[in-house]
């Protein structure tokens, strides 16, 4: 069984009467984890990184580092370090001595410091800057440099704080890479807060996705992706295409969910639990289109709709779908072979979209029309 690093029980942060920012939060991180809180600005990630840190202290609950309860421990009492979005690094000192910071102050011997120092440096792959000064790096140097100090003292858990929000996307990407890379190396638990699924799902062992103090659902991407549970889940990891239905039996290894025009849609039986008032999800690159009359995938979900828009993206062509009941999905088809069809799709032609019972999904039934639901904005 995985050591446990970081363990919160029941957390709770209100400020003042009237802000619940975290709510009764219980997860457990392991030990050499890359963990992510995902989640849009004001769902709680970053207050419940701070909890963790030290700098916030929880208005109830327990906060434990490697089986010591520390909720009420300071900052420097805590075997942790933070990267924050802005680096912090000390502008009027050389690389090296930013990095050496922290052994300077536990008093540790001027050898012992070069040779750390080098290595961190090596990891960061920033050999060579020890004489530089903060303004003469880029961003990314500069954020590597300030993983380099925070590492330096090998702390149990690294905590970052967006630290790549103020980098431009080609850099950004870079650095994602980057970042799983050097917490491999070093095998030291990351957590890691940041509103972008693409990052998260990039670097991360599993992600938390938070909203409105809570998280509503914990797992690895892939799950995460491919399974999600609520309809903020679904929406915030991507674009879902959810159409309301209603539970209706088995056929073979599938539930069988019927559609509001009466359509059966297949899905997997552990995924229909009690409620008979379900939405069926599937990912618009999941879905493949075909004449209307083409009725040769029989082992395939299928809807009956016309296309109301087609857009040129590239690797792919995205189309908006109308089905008979109004719902609209949104489908994205790579553009390997431009021929497959004749021609792209056309707005007005009729279609039927197709896809694997083994690609559907379900949330419960929300109180919104079905409909697309587009990921949220990424905000700060």
């Amino acid at each position: 069984m995985a050591e446990i690093d970081v363990r919160l029980v029941d957390v709770t942060k209100r400020f003042g009467t009237d802000v619940l920012a975290v709510d009764h939060v219980s997860l457990e991180v392991e030990d050499n984890e890359f963990f992510s809180l995902l989640g849009p600005s004001g769902c709680g990630k970053t207050t419940t990184l701070r909890m963790i840190g030290g700098f916030e202290e929880p208005s109830s609950g327990r906060i434990e580092l490697q089986g010591e309860d520390v909720t009420w421990l300071p900052p420097y009492r805590r075997n942790v370090n933070t990267v924050f979005q802005n680096y912090a690094l000390f502008p009027h000192l050389s690389i090296f001595e930013n990095v050496a910071f922290g052994l300077r102050r536990r008093g540790t011997s001027g050898a012992e410091i070069s040779r750390r120092v080098s290595e961190m440096l090596e990891l960061v792959e920033l050999p060579g800057y020890e004489k530089r000064k903060p303004n003469q790096l880029s961003g990314g140097q500069a954020q590597r440099v300030a993983l380099a100090r925070a590492l330096i003292n090998r702390p149990a858990v690294l905590l970052l704080d967006e630290p790549l929000g103020a980098l431009d996307l080609k850099l950004r990407k870079q650095m994602q890479v980057e970042l799983k890379r050097i917490q491999q190396e070093v095998g030291i638990t990351f957590i890691y807060v940041t509103h972008d699924q693409e990052e998260a799902m990039t670097m991360s062992d599993r992600i938390a996705v938070m909203n409105r103090g809570k998280y509503e659902q914990l797992g690895p991407p892939e799950e995460l992706y491919e399974r999600p549970r609520t309809r903020f889940v679904a929406g915030f990891l991507g674009v879902s295409n959810l159409l309301r239905g209603e539970t209706a039996g088995t056929e073979a290894a599938y539930a069988v969910v019927r559609l509001a025009d009466g359509t059966p849609v297949r899905v997997a039986r552990d995924l229909v639990k009690d409620s008979s008032q379900v939405e069926v999800g599937i990912r618009p690159e999941k879905i493949r289109l075909m004449e209307a009359a083409d009725e040769t995938q029989t082992d395939t979900n299928t809807v009956q709709g016309t296309i109301l828009d087609a857009s040129y993206l590239g690797v792919s062509t995205q189309y908006i779908v109308e089905l008979s009941q109004g719902e609209r999905l949104t489908v994205y088809e790579q553009n390997v072979d431009r021929t497959v069809h004749g021609s792209l799709w056309r707005p007005g032609q009729s279609v039927r979209a197709a896809w694997s019972p083994d690609h559907t999904f379900i949330v419960g039934a929300g109180t919104s029309p079905a409909s697309q639901v587009q990921p949220t904005d990424n905000v700060a």
